[in-house]
């Protein structure tokens, strides 16, 4: 995983509350199983008209403006309803780095955790005023203070420690377990011959 410490973005805002993991991954593109690839079927069923990929002029991800942000604003509830990992795989590929929401779906948000994917929680004033910055006002997400650093203020927020640890050194699962292979390496070269055949 790569390391995530100090970030800087251009937001855009989707100030929905309620976006499931279904509106961020519709279930048919479930099927796929590489995690790249997905960013264009993020946000599908509104960012295409009649589900074709002709792109909706007015949806805000289509707007030339937003096209390279990479911080999403957005409401309450984000990434509730079922567990697909999927949802957070697409937030990825698509080039979201941090999410700012009022709350999120508690699976999803251990998604983009293990996925690299910085979910920050913020009351709605502080959303509000992120949400009206232009879109070619730049947004420093600084992971070792926990502060976003913006044209309209520095809001501090909260992470869990482990978690923090974990964005800052790059580790995922796989990552952490790599932190002992020497050991594991020695404990297998320990093992009695007929459990290693």
């Amino acid at each position: 995983m790569e390391k995530f410490t100090i970030y800087t973005g251009t937001t855009v805002p989707l100030m929905n509350d309620n976006i499931d993991t279904d509106q961020i991954l519709p279930k048919q593109f479930l099927k796929l199983i590489d995690k790249k690839g997905f960013g264009k079927y993020l946000m599908y069923e509104w960012r295409y008209l009649d589900n074709k990929y002709t792109e909706d002029p007015d949806f805000i991800f289509n707007t030339a403006p937003y096209r390279q942000a990479t911080i999403l604003i957005t409401g309450d509830n984000f990434g509730a309803g079922s567990s697909r990992e999927h949802a957070a795989w697409a937030l990825a590929d698509y080039g979201f780095k941090v999410i700012i929401a009022g709350s999120f779906g508690d699976i999803h948000y251990n998604n983009d955790l293990n996925n690299g994917i910085l979910p920050i929680v913020q009351p709605c004033e502080v959303r509000e005023k992120l949400a009206a910055l232009a879109s070619t006002d730049e947004v420093t997400v600084d992971l070792y203070q926990q502060k976003i650093i913006s044209p309209v203020g520095e809001f501090d927020f909260e992470i869990d420690a482990d978690w923090k640890h974990k964005l800052l050194k790059g580790l995922d699962d796989i990552g952490i377990t790599l932190q002992y292979q020497d050991l594991i390496e020695e404990y297998e070269g320990n093992r009695p011959s007929y459990w290693q055949e």
